[in-house]
C-alpha cells in the first residue's frame, strides 16, 4: 500500500505527499486529506519563491529597516506603495536618482524582495554594466534573441547603477532595445546618480539619449535621495 501511494503521488508530481504522508496524523480522512493538500499547496509555493530569489540575482541585504528620512517621493505614489512593489501591477517605473551610498541599490532590492514574496513577481537585478557586456557577448553569438525572450517574461527588471560607466555605441543601443521593449510591457527600476540632462554622457548620442528617457520618464515615479554616504557615515564611527 504504502509503495503504491508514493507511485501515484510521483505519478501526479506530489512531491512532498509522496515523502512526508507518514507524517500526517488527523482524526478523520477529510481532515488527513486536507492537511496533506496544505502541506503540498504550501511546500510549492516555497520552492517557487526560492527559485524566483535565485533567478533574480539580488544584492545581499542587511537587517536594518529602510530610512525614509532624506528621500522625496512624489505625489501619486506612497512609501508603502513603492516599497510593496503596487506599481509593477500597473507597468509603472521608478527612477531613484541621488549621490552614491544613498540607499538606492538597498530600496530597489527590497522592493524586488517585496515583489516577489508577495505577487510572485518575475525579477531580473542587473548593473547597467554587467547587462551591457551580457547584451554585446550575445549579440555576438547570435543569441541576442535568447536573451531578449528571458528578458520579456520578467515583471521587473533592475538597472542598477546607470551612469558609472559611459557605453560605447553598440551597448547604449542594445540597451535601448530593451528599455523599448519594456515600454509600457514591464516595470524597470533604475538608479542613478545623473541628473536627466547627464544622461548624454552615458549614451553618447543625444537623440539616442533623449528617446531612451522618453520611454522612462512616462508612467514614472522620480525619488530624490538627498541625503549623505551610509557608507561614509558608517566609516566615521
Amino acid at each position: 500500500m504504502n509503495h503504491q501511494i508514493e507511485v501515484l503521488a510521483k505519478r501526479l508530481k506530489l512531491s512532498w505527499i509522496r515523502e512526508h504522508y507518514q507524517e500526517v496524523q488527523a482524526d478523520t480522512n477529510e481532515e488527513f486529506l486536507l492537511e496533506l493538500f496544505k502541506r503540498e499547496v504550501e511546500n510549492r509555493e516555497e520552492r517557487k519563491i526560492n527559485l524566483l530569489l535565485s533567478q533574480a540575482q539580488l544584492p545581499k541585504t542587511g537587517t536594518q529597516p529602510f530610512q525614509w528620512e532624506h528621500i522625496q517621493i512624489p505625489q501619486g505614489i506612497s512609501r508603502e506603495s513603492v516599497l510593496n512593489g503596487d506599481f509593477v501591477h500597473e507597468k509603472e517605473n521608478l527612477i531613484l536618482y541621488g549621490g552614491v551610498g544613498t540607499g538606492k541599490t538597498y530600496l530597489a532590492t527590497l522592493i524586488s524582495l517585496n515583489a516577489i514574496h508577495r505577487f510572485g513577481s518575475k525579477v531580473k537585478f542587473f548593473t547597467v554594466a554587467s547587462l551591457v557586456n551580457h547584451l554585446i557577448e550575445a549579440n555576438q553569438k547570435g543569441e541576442l534573441q535568447k536573451v531578449m525572450k528571458q528578458i520579456k517574461k520578467l515583471d521587473l527588471l533592475v538597472l542598477d547603477e546607470l551612469g558609472y560607466i559611459p557605453l560605447n555605441k553598440e551597448g547604449a543601443e542594445l540597451l535601448f532595445q530593451v528599455i523599448s521593449m519594456c515600454y509600457e510591457t514591464k516595470s524597470i527600476i533604475i538608479t542613478t546618480n545623473l541628473q536627466f540632462g547627464q544622461w548624454n554622457h552615458v549614451f553618447g548620442d543625444p537623440i539616442l539619449t533623449e528617446a531612451v528617457i522618453d520611454r522612462l520618464i512616462h508612467h514614472s515615479h522620480l525619488l530624490l535621495f538627498t541625503g549623505e554616504s551610509f557608507r561614509y557615515k558608517e566609516s566615521l564611527i
